[in-house]
């Protein structure tokens, strides 16, 4: 076992040590200016974090998968709170309480050395997403999206393809994209008429990313992101 894998064993351990709690598809699990005093462990399901804009808009800022720990930014830093964290499916979740989180965090330097390391990716991540969101147009916005969205989320096929394990309806791609959902389903459209993403089932599947990373204004590395906050 290498040692990033170790330490996050050892999280994983931590977290499992305390009461585990459901939460039903649609659940707001935290809300806008609640502070919260338990950092959430994700073991199954997805969770997505958003604002509302000041016309009522959603607009998704992270969505978060099983392994994944929220809102740790916020509490570690005792910042307020000016989001929401909702269940995009049923989820499964331990909830270590804070002080708990901080003494693991002060004893253990590996434990907040991989923090650290999370916290810098996912940093990188939102910056990459800021440019795309204030300097591409409609057609770019939803191209980075679904690579954003594969990259994450994606499982590679038999045959090239990643399909995204992750249902995703034309709003919840939009509030991705900071667009209206009736533009993002044009530029949908346009990109199965491509054939660059095509549907299965519930899924979305990009049929090649090269090509899709291609039609991106911004540079991705083909690797896919090793760690989700």
């Amino acid at each position: 076992m290498n040692e990033s894998l170790e330490v996050e064993t050892r999280l994983k351990n931590f977290f499992a040590r305390y009461k585990h709690k459901k939460y039903k598809k649609g659940e707001i699990i935290i809300r806008d200016s609640e502070e919260s005093d338990v950092i959430y462990y994700i073991v199954s399901g997805y969770v997505k974090n958003y604002s509302i804009t000041p016309d009522g808009k959603e607009l998704t800022l992270n969505i978060f998968k099983p392994g994944s720990y929220f809102p740790i930014y916020l509490a570690l830093g005792k910042m307020p709170n000016y989001y929401y964290f909702q269940a995009m499916s049923d989820i499964t979740v331990f909830r270590a309480p804070l002080r708990d989180v901080e003494l693991l965090l002060s004893k253990d330097h590996e434990v907040l050395f991989e923090l650290t390391k999370r916290l810098s990716i996912g940093l990188n991540g939102l910056l990459i997403r800021i440019q795309y969101l204030l300097l591409n147009d409609a057609y770019n916005k939803v191209v980075s999206t679904f690579v954003y969205l594969a990259r994450r989320f994606g499982e590679n096929g038999k045959n090239g393809e990643v399909m995204i394990k992750l249902p995703m309806t034309h709003y919840e791609i939009s509030n991705l994209a900071c667009l209206t959902r009736e533009t993002t389903s044009v530029e949908i459209k346009k990109l199965q008429k491509m054939g660059l993403i095509s549907k299965q089932g519930d899924y979305y599947v990009v049929n090649n990313m090269k090509e899709l990373t291609n039609e991106s204004w911004l540079y991705y590395e083909e690797k896919p992101l090793p760690y989700n906050f």
